[in-house]
């Protein structure tokens, strides 16, 4: 897909007007020519910055622009910032929408109001070159309690390995994937946990002499379910922000039923399996 012009742009380079509603200088749903301003976690290839151009990108980050792109918006602003901010950034009233393939999860449904399900994915691990503790699940390693992990703060894996029964002193967090790549490669940890599209983009940089990808892995099941995940925007729990989140769901589909979300994903290692297919929605996830 021709990625279009009008892009996020990082913060400092532009100033920012926060609006959800407003002017109907030129149409739309509700009130184009005003400013969406979009916060988005630094974790590729979700959401991250373009060194070459110095905008945000990713696949929700691109996702979100084109779906308010449709609903007439005509600036659509991202701004990077740590995964753990998102929603309280966003709750704060400093953004419209946080977008990250956020998890629908029923702890964070408490927290603000998801859209619909706008991606799908699973789960992946690195570990020491040459694979020394023959590691190849979740399991595998809550089983081995000599090892640590590293994990992205607040995100999904630790409560995964922590209902799978492993003890939190195990768990050492950092803000970025980055860090924690790192922190395996200084073998500070023993694997790195992360989802399984994020751990490519990830590798893509690594030092491949000293880490790998557990190969082949068999994806976490817990009480019988497998931890699929599915990933949605987010908008404040306001009635603001969920007439925003109505309008953003009925032109999410149409970019569905069109293709258009495949094209936008697949610039970024995503593929038809990572499309929602409505077996599973918000509420069921909202209610798990």
């Amino acid at each position: 897909m021709k990625r279009l012009t009008m892009a996020f742009v990082l913060v400092g380079l532009l100033f920012f007007l926060a609006a959800c509603g407003g002017s109907d200088e030129t149409g739309g749903d509700s009130g184009s020519g005003d400013t969406i301003k979009v916060g988005v976690a630094n974790e590729e290839p979700y959401g991250f910055i373009d060194l070459t151009t110095d905008e945000v990108t990713g696949a929700n980050a691109e996702i979100a622009r084109a779906v308010f792109q449709s609903m007439g918006y005509e600036d659509v602003e991202g701004e990077i910032t740590d995964w753990n901010s998102l929603i309280p950034g966003l709750n704060a009233g400093n953004y419209d929408v946080v977008t990250a393939g956020m998890d629908i999860r029923p702890e964070r449904c408490e927290q603000a109001e998801f859209a619909n399900i706008e991606l799908v994915y699973g789960e992946g691990m690195a570990v020491a070159a040459g694979n020394p503790h023959n590691l190849h699940s979740y399991e595998d390693l809550v089983a081995n309690e000599d090892l640590t992990v590293s994990i992205m703060a607040a995100a999904n894996q630790i409560e995964m390995l922590k209902q799978l029964g492993m003890d939190e002193s195990r768990i050492i967090t950092a803000d970025s994937i980055a860090d924690n790549i790192a922190a395996l490669e200084s073998g500070n940890v023993d694997v790195t946990v992360m989802t399984e599209a994020t751990l490519t983009a990830a590798l893509e940089s690594a030092n491949l002499d000293v880490i790998e990808r557990a190969e082949p892995f068999t994806q976490p099941v817990i009480d019988g379910e497998p931890q699929v995940a599915y990933g949605g925007a987010v908008f404040a729990d306001t009635d603001e922000g969920r007439e925003l989140r109505d309008q953003y769901n009925e032109h999410l589909q149409e970019l569905i039923d069109s293709g258009e979300l495949l094209e936008i994903i697949s610039e970024f290692g995503f593929d038809e399996s990572n499309v929602p297919t409505g077996d599973v929605t918000t509420e069921d996830r909202c209610n798990q």
